[in-house]
């Protein structure tokens, strides 16, 4: 019978006959010894996709290059002029209140607030509209918001 007749069967609910089943070596040792006996040796390189092991080294390879490069970005920090507008609007009459209270209102630590009006807060934009919400100031300019439309529908009549 020639090698080309014979079927081979692989797993372990084949059935049937005697014959070897197949088996992986692993490591060097075993497949020298496997050669020296003379058994006939099949390699195959398997290639896994989707393997997330293989991924985290490329997402290592982009984290590196990010730390090797030289441009070192500024943190954004919140505008000294609004920091200022808030200072001024808070002090004022009709909102008038300390940091804590309007920390409170705004759900933030009279310290955000501190740190917010004095312009060394890291920007955190989320914050800042509900400072402004508030305030009803412009979360950009710091400017009133309640005191524009007045003077405009003033000047249409």
């Amino acid at each position: 019978m020639d090698d080309w007749d014979t079927v081979t069967k692989i797993g372990s609910k084949t059935t049937g006959g005697a014959s070897q089943r197949e088996t992986v070596v692993r490591g060097k040792a075993a497949l020298n010894a496997a050669q020296r006996s003379g058994t006939i040796i099949g390699t195959e390189k398997k290639f896994a996709t989707g393997n997330p092991t293989t991924k985290s080294a490329v997402e290592g390879q982009r984290l590196t290059k990010v730390d090797r490069s030289d441009d070192i970005v500024p943190v954004q920090k919140v505008n000294p002029e609004i920091g200022a507008a808030i200072r001024d609007r808070r002090s004022k009459d009709p909102y008038k209140m300390t940091q804590s209270d309007l920390a409170k209102k705004v759900n933030a630590q009279a310290n955000d607030i501190k740190t917010l009006e004095s312009g060394q807060a890291i920007k955190n934009q989320a914050l800042l509209n509900k400072v402004a919400r508030v305030l009803k100031i412009s979360p950009k300019t710091g400017k009133p918001l309640d005191e524009e439309p007045a003077k405009a529908s003033s000047s249409k009549k």
